[in-house]
């Protein structure tokens, strides 16, 4: 396996964040229990996943030299924490194959629905196989290529919005008018599990960045910034297309463009929609690919090119097992959330709380 090599600069790893972050999450209906507060829940969401994040920069801060494996190891010895690290390695290239999966579905229903997902999606794999092939240099590279035209699209598309008087926001009233308990529902754990709390995965990729100690501050207002972000995307779909068609809808973004249908300069925006929403889904992919990759490298002590190969097939024959889109999604934001409760909670919890008393104990940990 070799060495650690520390090359993310401040930007990179504030982009990754954020890119991160948006990843698919404007591909899916979130907080539809919520109705019209759903841009609500998505705060409540959020505010949770920020105490999640504070978590663990409080743990990357106590082993600020160790990722996510020699941390299980420390925290609760050497086979059980060998044994989560390998179950991490697992969680890891079950979320990449969730991706993979979206990657295929959008493809067949948007743009090439004569193409086999089988093919498109391999061909997928094969770009984030090959950046992981390159090393996580190129991986971090990525974001300063992709955010910022993705970003430029995104603005494009709210003003155009605003300005075109697509976007009605009094379909945002009334304001939690059935109190805060639809609104707690419909964030708690789901909002939290997807997007906010996937950030676990930086407990791998923080130790990179090419500065002594952890981007606190980078991370923090990439999150805050994201946040923010994401809430008013919310509510800007409800606000076009009203709650009920926003929550009815395969992906509410992609409808929502197409109620732009008077702008008759621009054809096809919806073409443009799709690949915004595949960059974040290559970003997201290609992350949990290579956590997974990583994770197994650690495990191991063998390359991480091997892995990368073992990984990627594990991830391509595990993306068929589900039947359709629609099993898909029921398990994707049903319980798969459920479960995304016990890495993203409940094991750094336990976690931070062994560190606690093992520095209460006189335990320095290393580095």
């Amino acid at each position: 396996m070799s060495p650690l090599k520390k090359h993310a600069t401040s930007l990179e790893m504030t982009f990754m964040v954020i890119l991160f972050e948006i990843g698919s999450t404007p591909m899916f209906v979130l907080g539809s229990k919520a109705k019209q507060d759903a841009w609500l829940a998505m705060s409540v969401g959020a505010a949770a996943g920020f105490a999640l994040l504070l978590l663990f920069l409080w743990i990357q801060r106590r082993l600020p030299e160790m990722e996510l494996n020699g941390m299980l190891r420390f925290g609760f010895g050497r086979i059980a924490g060998g044994s989560i690290s390998a179950i991490y390695c697992c969680y890891f290239a079950y979320e990449s194959m969730r991706n993979l999966r979206d990657f295929g579905e959008l493809t067949a229903i948007i743009l090439l629905p004569a193409t086999p997902m089988s093919v498109t999606m391999l061909v997928f794999l094969l770009i984030g196989g090959y950046a992981i092939w390159k090393g996580a240099e190129t991986i971090f590279r990525l974001p300063e290529i992709l955010l910022p035209g993705l970003m430029f699209f995104y603005f494009i598309l709210i003003g155009m919005f605003l300005l075109m008087k697509g976007a009605d926001f009094r379909r945002l009233m009334p304001v939690a008018e059935n109190g805060l308990r639809p609104i707690l529902n419909a964030a708690l754990p789901d909002i939290v599990s997807f997007p906010f709390g996937q950030i676990l995965v930086f407990l791998l990729l923080w130790s990179r960045w090419n500065r002594p100690g952890v981007p606190v501050k980078q991370t923090i207002w990439a999150y805050i910034g994201v946040s923010l972000f994401l809430i008013f995307m919310e509510a800007i779909n409800i606000a076009v297309l009203g709650p009920d068609l926003t929550h009815s809808s395969v992906i509410p973004l992609l409808k929502a463009v197409r109620t732009l249908s008077g702008l008759k300069f621009i054809e096809r925006l919806d073409i443009l929609v799709t690949f915004m929403i595949f960059i974040g889904l290559l970003i997201k992919m290609l992350i949990f690919f290579y956590c997974s990759v990583r994770m197994a490298s650690l495990l191991t002590n063998k390359s991480e090119k091997i892995w990368a190969v073992a990984v990627g097939a594990v991830i391509y024959a595990a993306s068929f097992i589900e039947r359709d889109y629609t099993q898909h999604i029921a398990i994707g934001l049903g319980p798969s959330l459920k479960i995304d409760v016990i890495f993203q909670v409940a094991i750094p919890l336990v976690l931070a709380l062994a560190l606690a008393l093992r520095g209460r104990k006189g335990f320095n940990p290393p580095g």
